[in-house]
């Protein structure tokens, strides 16, 4: 493969991250577990460039959420219990998956729009977990319950309002998990966010942003006034 095929920048990734773990102490020590916490950093400093409108640091930021792809999957390779894969395998995944899950594209199925793939798309997830688990599953299986509390009340109400199911939590149910007043607040939030097109979670982030801008200002004008409080 010529360095100018696209992906041959990949395969000398994965040669970089071989010598790493085979030539650092610090690398060859790293496990999945001690590498988790940067996982999540590294993909929050990549939503930071993607919201700071900033290419260049959104590109390197995204070599460092590949890093931990390659790095993880390195980990793996070294396993011989039966549990191990390597970054092609990894690849291999989620090349089946893509494949499997857009008919339209890489089969003879016909579609309208965006809609209709969706709907294809949440159908074919379906029929997966059911011929895994050999019952249907939940519409909610495989929504990660770690990510931010917005983000994953949207994340639910998308799911469970595309199959139709009841996206708002009644008061009812609300008093039986225990769920705060300020809690069942914020829950309807997010649904009237959603309702109104808007992403919930970058909407409590760009208000934050403005809020840290907001401090920023008063702190300056602070140290150019007569005292500083």
């Amino acid at each position: 493969m010529s360095g100018d095929e696209p992906g041959a920048r990949l395969i000398a990734l994965v040669e970089v991250m071989d010598r790493l773990r085979t030539g650092c102490p610090w690398d060859a020590r790293q496990t999945h577990q001690t590498l988790a916490p940067y996982l999540v950093e590294e993909t929050y400093e990549a939503l930071e460039a993607l919201e700071g409108d900033d290419p260049a640091a959104l590109r390197e930021e995204l070599g460092d959420v590949l890093l931990q792809v390659v790095f993880h999957a390195r980990v793996a390779a070294e396993r011989d219990d039966g549990t191990g894969y390597t970054i092609d395998d990894v690849a291999d995944g989620i090349i089946e998956k893509l494949t499997r899950r857009h008919p339209h594209v890489f089969g003879d199925v016909t579609v309208s729009g965006a809609d209709e793939v969706k709907t294809n798309w949440d159908a074919i997830k379906a029929a997966e977990r059911a011929a895994k688990g050999g019952e249907p599953g939940s519409v909610l299986d495989g929504v990660p319950l770690g990510q931010p509390a917005l983000a994953l009340a949207a994340a639910l109400q998308r799911r469970a309002s595309r199959a139709g199911a009841p996206a708002e939590l009644t008061e009812a149910r609300a008093e039986a998990g225990g769920v705060s007043e300020i809690g069942a607040e914020l829950f309807a939030l997010v649904a009237r966010a959603r309702a109104e097109g808007l992403d919930p979670e970058q909407e409590l982030r760009r208000a934050a942003r403005a809020y840290r801008d907001r401090v920023r200002a008063w702190e300056q004008a602070s140290e150019q006034g007569p005292a500083r409080r």
